[in-house]
């Protein structure tokens, strides 16, 4: 009987999972190929090389590449020497006292506040308060404190997996402590620090919210590659294309390649995270 119920409540487990993976993998297949299907189309040299013109009804999205490619490069220079070097100190140095455990609370908990909070934060300190104004340097850096959290997260969790013997065996050697860290654990934990960084990187170039606030365009006439300028970004540009623009059906298929060519470059930011992780589990193999 006992043997009966372990055999039914595995079947029902399993049942389980192997529904929700189909729901969930289906509806990915279902909003993918409506992308690819109706994006597709419009996808050429031409599109990803030339400007917007005539209000966005013709033309590319030149601009808005260029927008998001600095707009995650600021976020990068900000976000990646901050959060890996706030991740050593807690995991490294930090004492396990009520302190540290709060702070490490308070980061997790940063990482559920929605995406707009940080977009009012980034308008109150970095538009408003410190004078960047609506601009590339502003909404860079909100995006870099809406990702430093989920940086610390994944770096903490990834050097917490190096056995605390190799940094005992270090230091047995006559290493310091500062040695040990900089030579022995953060190499042998690089796989999930730069996995953690570039997947971090990839949901921080498709956010609309914080930029919405903080420095993105509707529409330039030209190209935007200057960090005290207003510039134009892919989500955002989605964003105006399928809700804001005064000829929504005349310029939808160009909203769908929009969305293809975003889809494209958080896909290929995610591949290489993965290409990232196995080579470097397969050097220290």
């Amino acid at each position: 009987m006992q043997y009966k119920t372990n055999r039914l409540s595995s079947v029902l487990e399993w049942g389980s999972l192997l529904l929700s993976t189909t729901i969930v993998c289906f509806f990915l297949f279902v909003i993918v190929w409506e992308i690819i299907s109706k994006g597709s189309s419009v996808i050429s040299w031409e599109f990803v090389s030339t400007i917007p013109k005539e209000g966005m009804t013709s033309g590319g999205i030149l601009t808005p590449i260029i927008g998001t490619v600095l707009l995650t490069l600021i976020t990068s220079v900000f976000s990646i020497p901050f959060g890996v070097c706030c991740a050593i100190y807690l995991n490294e140095y930090a004492e396990n006292n009520w302190l540290t455990r709060t702070i490490r609370a308070s980061i997790r908990n940063l990482s559920g506040v929605p995406s707009i909070i940080y977009g009012l934060f980034g308008l109150a300190l970095f538009v408003q308060a410190l004078n960047f104004g609506t601009s590339l340097l502003a909404a860079g850096l909100t995006l870099g404190l809406l990702s430093l959290p989920y940086i610390i997260t994944t770096t903490e969790e990834a050097l917490k997996r190096i056995p605390n013997s190799t940094r005992e065996a270090a230091l047995a050697v006559g290493a310091t402590k500062f040695e040990t860290i900089k030579d022995v654990v953060i190499p042998s934990a690089m796989s999930g620090i730069l996995t953690g960084v570039v997947l971090t990187l990839s949901r921080a170039a498709g956010e609309t919210a914080p930029i919405l606030f903080t420095g993105a365009a509707f529409y330039i006439n030209g190209s935007s590659g200057y960090f005290n300028q207003e510039f134009m970004a892919l989500p955002y540009h989605l964003y105006m294309l399928s809700t804001q623009h005064q000829s929504i059906d005349e310029v939808r298929p160009i909203a769908y390649g929009t969305a293809l060519v975003l889809v494209i470059v958080v896909f290929l930011l995610n591949l290489t995270a993965f290409y990232i992780r196995y080579k470097f589990r397969k050097n220290e193999n």
